[in-house]
């Protein structure tokens, strides 16, 4: 509901800007052509602008409703979507295997599984655990149970994302607790299903799968699949592409920002990757060391929309960009940090919620 209405606040204030508006959204708020893509193209704007424009729809956080929420968490640090967030975020500093069925059925009970396509960074995460306790991997999928037949989906993915060499044998031990997903399990285990090292890139599910697999474990692996992906951020035709490779480089600088770790394989993969990663690379380092990471999402924002304006190739309809590059208004970190949710270690990712019902929202047509 916070989100809804700090979306429903932003497009009011795209019709009657205030006249307290900083300069930056000022300059964002200039006129285009039509009613309906001025206050379009003005709600993406502040949306990606996060700070001048969300911050001022959400207002700032008390100081008593952050100590309840942190007492909240304190006593059950999975009783709201962030604290499932900020154990994701912690995890590869302070494994916990045994805590992460909790994890689990608390994502299930906060609807964070319900749509699987959105659900990227659970699916790496229950994955890179499993895949990092071979010995425990019975009782840590057997502890996840039960759970809704949706949600099974998420686990199916996991199990066959973990890089176990025997992962099909946790699906076919599993199955009969999964009776409504026999066919898609069948499908991975006849060869229908691709593993996480074989899937395309180009599909921001498939970063935040990535991203997940990551925080579960440290390692540098599927971070290094994410940073190939960097040299679309200099796209010039495919707006998907340009959408994926801008926020790829974004969320890695975010993330990069507050974990040394990122930075030190930003700074190693300078002398493996050819001149066009390495540009990206060099931007990414200097954003996460100064923390100026405003600056790329402008940079994203001024070639998506130029892309969008003027490439050859695609429809300009707002819908139909949204439905194609549903990435560019994929805030999830954004939205935290302008209601003042940072203080929970949400890592940054390119899917969820937020970006599909922006999307949603802004291609209903005008009242």
């Amino acid at each position: 509901m916070q989100v809804l209405n700090a979306v429903r606040a932003v497009r009011l204030s795209a019709i009657r800007p205030s006249e307290k508006q900083n300069p930056v959204s000022r300059r964002l708020l200039r006129p285009v052509r039509g009613i309906r893509q001025s206050w379009v193209r003005r709600a993406v704007l502040l949306l990606f602008a996060g700070l001048a424009g969300l911050s001022a729809a959400a207002g700032p956080v008390s100081s008593e409703g952050m100590r309840g929420t942190q007492r909240s968490l304190a006593s059950d640090p999975f009783a709201t979507s962030e604290g499932v967030l900020k154990f994701i975020n912690d995890y590869r500093e302070n494994k916990q295997p045994s805590k992460v069925p909790a994890a689990v059925h608390a994502m299930v009970r906060h609807g964070l599984l319900r749509d699987p396509e959105k659900a990227g960074i659970y699916t790496g995460f229950i994955a890179g655990v499993i895949g990092s306790n071979r010995v425990k991997a019975t009782d840590l999928i057997a502890e996840m149970f039960p759970m809704p037949p949706v949600e099974q989906v998420v686990l199916v993915k996991a199990i066959a994302y973990s890089g176990l060499p025997d992962w099909q044998a946790f699906l076919v031990q599993f199955i009969e607790r999964m009776p409504a997903r026999k066919v898609l399990i069948k499908k991975y285990l006849y060869g229908g299903g691709k593993t996480l090292d074989k899937l395309e890139l180009d599909d921001p599910y498939v970063i935040d799968v990535l991203w997940g697999f990551y925080f579960a474990t440290g390692e540098w692996d599927p971070v290094i699949r994410i940073v190939s992906v960097l040299k679309w951020a200099e796209e010039k035709n495919d707006v998907e592409k340009l959408t994926i490779g801008a926020m790829a480089k974004w969320t890695f600088a975010s993330n990069a920002a507050r974990d040394k770790n990122l930075l030190d394989l930003a700074k190693s993969q300078m002398d493996h990757e050819d001149e066009a990663v390495r540009r990206q690379l060099q931007e990414v380092i200097e954003a996460a060391e100064l923390y100026e990471l405003s600056s790329l999402r402008e940079a994203a924002l001024k070639q998506i929309d130029e892309i969008k304006t003027k490439g050859p190739k695609w429809n300009r309809d707002w819908g139909t960009w949204g439905q194609a590059g549903t990435t560019a208004l994929a805030l999830g970190c954004v939205a935290a940090s302008v209601l003042g949710q940072l203080q929970f270690g949400i890592p940054c990712v390119l899917g969820g919620a937020l970006s599909t019902a922006a999307v949603n929202y802004m291609s209903k047509p005008a009242q």
